[in-house]
């Protein structure tokens, strides 16, 4: 199974009024392991950012300007994410982004039409189911998972999808055991030999035990009119 934590740093909240990517940060994961590898660019935006975005990621105009544009990295970046799962927090803001991009190369719902990547995690929906009533921010879940975000001084979309892919996997932490289940092979049946299978030890309940079992089954009997199984399996009429 492999999977792409991805986030985006961008000029503003709506692509639909023009707003462009100017951070993309990827990070693998195979068979829910951290492989290493790692997609990261800066993006000239090819317009201005405003002061209010600056304040979030810290990317400005000037360090921006002798960056590579989208359309640049546009190749590389869909074959890293070629029939990969991708884990987004929000995955709603990022798709919208990353789609419009595309569609301004001519590539209309590039992701979300999964024709390069084989689907997509929304860990804001997960934390929300999994937390409802709760803060579900990444710094959020940060402090509930016990990851360390002391370095996160502004948003970065690289150190973002680091921090996720740690997030991610201790939120789905009881996925690994099943699937470390799944890849053992079938224990070996035991066979006996006629004549050598042990004598099975039979522990029959107490007094105290049986008053208890029999307190129970009048509740059970009271609260469903008479109808409780087990005194009916019991009764040989």
């Amino acid at each position: 199974m492999r999977q792409i934590v991805l986030d985006t740093e961008t000029t503003g909240l709506s692509a639909r009024n023009g707003d462009r990517v100017v951070e993309i940060g990827c990070v693998e994961l195979v068979d829910r392991k951290q492989t290493g590898q790692r997609l990261h660019h800066y993006l000239n935006p090819e317009r201005d950012v405003p002061i209010d975005a600056q304040r979030i990621h810290g990317l400005t105009d000037d360090f921006l300007a002798d960056k590579p544009k989208f359309r640049d990295i546009a190749a590389e970046f869909a074959a890293f994410i070629r029939d990969a799962e991708l884990v987004i927090h929000n995955a709603s803001f990022d798709m919208e982004f990353l789609n419009a991009e595309f569609g301004l190369l001519g590539v209309p719902d590039m992701v979300s039409a999964h024709s390069i990547c084989a689907g997509v995690v929304d860990t804001l929906k997960m934390a929300r189911d999994m937390r409802p009533g709760k803060r579900n921010t990444l710094d959020a879940l940060c402090s509930e998972y016990g990851v360390d975000n002391s370095n996160r001084q502004f948003h970065g979309a690289l150190l973002d999808a680091e921090l996720l892919a740690e997030v991610y996997l201790a939120m789905t932490r009881g996925q690994e055991s099943l699937m470390m289940e799944l890849d053992e092979p079938p224990a070996v049946a035991t066979s006996f030999v006629a004549g050598s299978r042990p004598v099975l030890r039979v522990v029959r309940a107490g007094a105290d035990e049986l008053m208890e079992h029999e307190r129970v089954l009048q509740e059970v009997d009271a609260e469903s009119k008479g109808r409780c199984f087990w005194r009916a399996a019991a009764d040989p009429a």
